[in-house]
């Protein structure tokens, strides 16, 4: 790695390592997932270093991490320091992105340490291993040399400790030599055994990478599907939603249609003055109101025609009112949606509609009482549960049912929980 490449690396590494400490400090959401993302040993500016083993020693102690406190832990000279990094890190968006370039910086940084490291003790010892053959050169040239002969030659006591303390420093110089050689190649060898390991570390990381890629593009290609699944269904459940409205401009006009051919008929059966609720009366949760909801198919807003009861499959479907069954079918063709569903006009001008049962158990030009079970929960037609849709009409116009049952409780879920209808309108 040449200078410019170095200094590149070292400023990309800076960044990453601002990127991180500033997310941590601007959005404590993202201390946990840096935490445990990066090591200290990634950081190689002191100071950074130093206010990362900060955030880890509060957040283990359980206790808060914003600028303020991680400050004073650090004795309180940090301040101006933490607010600069705050402002290279507007916002903890990329703070992923930054804690994968901190961590593959980390150790391309790491490799060059090591390899400047080896180098410098390979060197060291080459420059050892040349003293040394200097040294054996030397001594082969010189030819054997008696210590004895060298202190027997002294002429005086003087002499005699002056060449002994010189023989002395020349054994224990050959000595360091021959140690500081065989520490080098000690060092040289863990240095390369060092950048082994370092080295096989980037290429996990390398093969790790690789393979997130590929599984990234895998799913890449499995999200492309999908969507593309989803824009197809959604055109597709738009263009029934437009059936649908289509369908139900066609049912109201055929409902009008025969209430006005059994009129006659119609006319002859008392209408009570209130409404009964057409199950029994424990199931009185309604999972769809009228007018606005998302629809359970689409998941689009809607304008829905009634409410919706959930009940057992089989459950009992009480006629709310006495009246005639003007309509008794299984929808099919442009009335599918509703399922088997039944239609009672009542005298008072009014007329009440049950779908998606499992079966009915009424036919047309029926007179039924208030009271009577005129079919039986399902889940038929546009469903996606069995329950009853119960709708109410005065004359051609559709109105809300709960009005029609003020005195009764009724209950909405809410956040997961049962609500009073009433109190939730509110």
């Amino acid at each position: 790695m040449n200078q410019e490449q170095q200094k590149i690396l070292s400023e990309r590494l800076l960044t990453a390592e601002q990127g991180v400490l500033g997310s941590m400090l601007i959005d404590g959401e993202a201390i946990g997932p840096m935490l445990a993302a990066v090591r200290p040993e990634d950081f190689q500016r002191p100071e950074n270093r130093n206010i990362f083993q900060a955030f880890r020693e509060l957040y283990g102690q359980g206790k808060a991490c914003d600028p303020i406190l991680v400050n004073e832990y650090m004795g309180g000279s940090y301040r101006q320091y933490l607010a600069d990094l705050m402002e290279l890190t507007p916002t903890a968006a990329n703070a992923e992105e930054y804690a994968r370039v901190l961590r593959e910086s980390s150790r391309l940084w790491r490799l060059r340490t090591i390899g400047d490291k080896l180098a410098q003790a390979e060197q060291d010892e080459q420059d050892q291993f040349d003293l040394f053959c200097r040294r054996v050169r030397y001594m082969e040239e010189q030819g054997e040399v008696s210590y004895w002969s060298i202190l027997f030659s002294s002429s005086d006591f003087s002499e005699l400790l002056d060449n002994y303390m010189m023989i002395e420093e020349i054994i224990d110089y050959d000595n360091q030599v021959i140690d500081s050689l065989v520490a080098l190649q000690e060092k040289v060898s863990a240095e390369r055994a060092t950048l082994k390991e370092a080295q096989a570390e980037q290429e996990e990381a390398k093969r790790q990478q690789e393979a997130a890629r590929a599984e990234l593009k895998t799913q890449e290609g499995e999200m492309d599907k999908l969507i593309q699944e989803i824009n197809d269904r959604e055109d597709e459940l738009e263009a029934k939603e437009k059936d649908l409205q289509v369908s139900a401009q066609k049912l109201d006009s055929e409902i009008k249609r025969l209430e006005r051919e059994m009129a006659a008929q119609i006319s002859q059966v008392k209408s009570e003055s209130g409404f009964l609720w057409p199950l029994s009366s424990n199931r009185n949760i309604l999972s769809s109101l009228y007018a606005g909801r998302l629809d359970p198919i689409t998941g689009k807003p809607d304008s829905h025609t009634g409410i919706d009861i959930p009940a057992p499959k089989n459950t009992p479907i009480l006629a709310a009112k006495s009246g005639v069954v003007v309509t008794s079918i299984k929808g099919s063709g442009s009335y599918w949606s509703y399922g088997n569903y039944v239609l009672i006009a009542h005298s008072d001008g009014t007329s009440t509609l049950y779908a998606h049962m499992e079966k009915r158990n009424v036919s047309k030009g029926q007179v039924v009482k208030q009271g009577d079970v005129v079919g039986y929960v399902g889940t038929t037609g546009r469903s996606t549960g069995n329950h009853l849709h119960f709708e109410v009409r005065s004359g051609s116009t559709r109105k809300d049912p709960v009005n029609y049952f003020k005195d009764k409780a009724l209950y909405v879920q809410s956040s997961g929980k049962k609500v009073a209808l009433w109190d939730w309108m509110k």
